[in-house]
C-alpha cells in the first residue's frame, strides 16, 4: 500500500507506515490536534499530477520515542477509525435476507407417468 504498510487494531485500519513516518488516521474531530502539533498529512501524486491528501497525519515526532506520549495520539486514531466504521455501517443499505425458493408441489407418481406418455 503506497509502498508502505497498513496497521490495524482488530478490524480497524488506524495507521500507515511509509518509510520512517507513522501516519495516524484522522477525521474532522481529530485533525486540528494534529495540525496544532505541526504534523503533516500523507499525500501523493496521481499519474496525471493531481495531489491527493489522505486522512492520515504524521504522528508528532516527540511521541515516536515515548509510549506514554504516543498513547493519546493512538487513541485519537482509533476513535477516528471507529467513527468511520460506524458511519459505513449506518450508510450501507441493509441486504434483504435470502430465502429458499419454494419448491413446486410434487404430483403423484401416477400423474407424472401419464404426463410422460403424452
Amino acid at each position: 500500500m503506497f509502498g508502505g504498510h497498513g496497521l490495524y487494531v482488530d478490524e480497524l485500519f488506524v495507521a500507515l507506515l511509509i518509510g520512517d513516518v507513522l501516519y495516524l488516521r484522522t477525521d474532522d474531530e481529530t485533525r486540528e490536534a494534529f495540525r496544532a502539533a505541526s504534523s503533516a498529512p500523507f499525500d501523493y501524486a496521481t499519474r496525471d499530477g493531481q495531489r491527493i491528501v489522505m486522512s492520515y497525519w504524521a504522528a508528532p515526532q516527540e511521541a515516536m520515542e515515548s509510549p506514554a506520549l504516543m498513547l493519546p495520539w493512538a487513541r485519537l486514531a482509533i476513535a477516528s477509525a471507529l467513527r468511520a466504521a460506524a458511519s459505513k455501517r449506518s450508510a450501507a443499505p441493509r441486504k434483504a435476507r435470502a430465502t429458499a425458493p419454494q419448491a413446486a408441489p410434487l404430483k403423484p407418481a401416477s400423474a407424472r407417468a401419464r404426463g410422460a406418455r403424452r
